[in-house]
């Protein structure tokens, strides 16, 4: 009975591959569609990593379906895969950041005409990408199971190439998908998360070769290994690494949840303000903050003390009275970080404006300043402004002439306190442009203001990525959100507190004081070309192999 069963399973999988192999026209397209809009219940903050293991197959088994057309020209024997492709990543992109749309809603009236660009164009422009890793895909594709590490070396040039063309957007890169739990991050900090891209695309894409006749349980063996890897290299570096904290410095991250309806109006700016000040003075610890261990220490001779990302509603060095009142906030030993909007008027033609992280110390005097580097097109900056304004279309930011960018990113130093690594909002999403340097900072300080897509998946999705990045780089993560939301992790991305999205108060703790020195830290995506070459070296192997009748 139980042989009976097995059968009727694997027939029915038969049958379901067949089917998907065969689809044509509107099927093909919208199962390709759904397949990618699928595969986003794996991101944050659903965190459903199985959802993969259906997508994933899905693509194959639809790629697999071009090889069988006859009498196609080699144009559209190319064009058939780049559909495909493209159909999985629109629905993907779509499904996974249609959130972007609730930062066009916060000033309707200018910007709800923009809606359908943000929310489906640049899906449609993101998609590009998937579909090329499709079409590349075909020059490793044979009737073997090795097919899927073409697949996976593909996906993971692709996004890539994402992370840096056109500036870059790397949102929801594929790897993340394997990266839900602090568990599933560690393989980050030696192949970075462009290799947890080729591991996802793999190890997702491994049933489909199920139905295969070459290559199956070689290529199986192999997913099992590569994920039991994947899992055990995370338990042992979590067993294996305790958190410790440095006794000296205690933090206290403001999260003011203020509206971005609110954040830069002019009759609220001193509301806001007071409600920062406030804030800090009252010094009470929120509702997930830790408890004993890692709590903050009252008697730490240093308190860091976190405003988020541009927290004063007003250019701070036009205003001596606001900086008065910050001398009078902070007592003796305190620090305040805080984001800014620092204007630069030394330039007779122009001023420029910069995304800026202030260092003020307990008389008021902003010791430092570190400006974005990496700044958001079209949020921050409006490329070709000329033209782009000449009809009509201007920056989310209410910034005459946009932010400009910052020279160089580096650490900075302060007294009494580990150096910290500034970071503005998605700064920190472009692990392979963060260098570190030696000796490395304490830790990484990330402010951020995700106001803008209100209780959206957005702010659950940058703070994965986030996470992701500290564990690559092996530093302990400080992020202070607006709204939300705030955390402080250990360099092995464990949670040490944090305050959930839309919640008003304090995250008081200790600072984690390990720093750890990574495989990707030291040599960055030079072991991720590595794995990229070996998996299309292996599926082009095979694809030879069976060409010369090896196979």
């Amino acid at each position: 009975m139980a042989d009976a069963d097995v059968t009727e399973g694997r027939s029915l999988f038969d049958r379901l591959a067949g089917r998907l192999i065969l689809a044509s026209g509107w099927r093909r397209a919208l199962i390709a569609l759904l397949a990618g809009a699928t595969a986003t219940a794996a991101l944050a903050p659903l965190d459903f990593p199985f959802a993969g293991f259906l997508s994933f197959p899905i693509l194959v088994w639809l790629l697999d379906g071009v090889g069988i057309d006859v009498g196609v020209s080699r144009v559209r024997r190319l064009g058939q895969p780049f559909l495909i492709g493209w159909l999985f990543g629109f629905g993907y992109f779509v499904a996974g950041l249609w959130w972007l749309g609730a930062a066009l809603l916060v000033d309707a009236g200018s910007f709800i005409w923009f809606l359908p660009l943000a929310v489906l164009g640049l899906p449609a422009i993101l998609a590009v990408f998937f579909g090329l890793a499709a079409v590349l895909s075909r020059l490793f594709w044979s009737d073997t199971a090795w097919r899927v590490l073409g697949l996976a070396a593909c996906f993971g040039l692709a996004e890539w190439l994402r992370s840096f063309v056109l500036t870059g957007f790397p949102w929801n890169e594929i790897g993340y998908m394997a990266a839900s739990h602090a568990i599933l991050m560690q393989s980050a900090s030696v192949i970075g998360i462009g290799g947890l891209t080729m591991l996802a695309v793999f190890v997702f894409s491994a049933p489909a070769v199920l139905l295969d006749r070459r290559g199956r349980l070689p290529v199986i063996a192999l997913a099992i290994l590569a994920l039991a890897t994947h899992l055990g290299y995370g338990f042992w570096r979590l067993e294996s690494n305790a958190t410790a904290f440095n006794q000296t410095v205690a933090l206290q991250l403001v999260q003011p949840n203020i509206l971005q309806s609110l954040k830069w109006d002019p009759e609220t700016a001193d509301q806001n303000f007071d409600k920062l000040i406030n804030m800090t003075l009252s010094k009470e610890a929120s509702p997930g903050s830790p408890e004993g261990r890692g709590a903050g220490s009252e008697n730490a001779p240093r308190r860091l003390i976190i405003w988020p990302e541009t927290a004063f509603p007003f250019v701070l060095t036009d205003r001596p009275d606001a900086i008065s009142r910050l001398a009078d906030t902070l007592s003796s030993g305190e620090t305040l970080i805080a984001g800014a909007a620092r204007v630069d008027r030394s330039e007779e033609d122009r001023q420029r404006v910069y995304n800026t992280i202030y260092v003020i110390d307990d008389e008021g005097t902003i010791t430092a300043a570190s400006d974005k580097v990496h700044l958001v097109p079209f949020g921050e900056y409006l490329p070709f402004q000329d033209l782009l304004e000449s009809w009509g279309i201007s920056n989310l930011v209410n910034m005459p002439g946009g932010f400009s960018a910052g020279p160089m990113l580096e650490p900075v130093p302060l007294e009494d306190a580990p150096s910290y690594l500034p970071l503005i909002c998605y700064e920190i999403i472009f692990p392979s442009e963060i260098e570190v340097g030696e000796p490395a900072p304490g830790f990484i300080l990330n402010v951020t203001n995700d106001a803008w897509y209100g209780e959206t998946p957005g702010p659950y999705q940058h703070l994965r990525m986030a996470n992701v990045t500290a564990v690559a780089l092996g530093l302990p993560l400080v992020r202070s959100a607006n709204t939300g939301i705030s955390v402080v992790t250990d360099a092995f991305g464990r949670e040490i507190g944090g305050l959930g999205l839309g919640v008003t108060g304090n995250l008081v703790a200790s600072l984690p004081s390990e720093t750890v020195t990574t495989i990707y830290r030291t040599y960055g995506d030079r072991i991720f070309f590595a794995l990229l070459f070996a998996l299309a070296g292996l599926s082009l192997a095979a694809r030879l192999a069976l060409r010369f009748g090896k196979g």
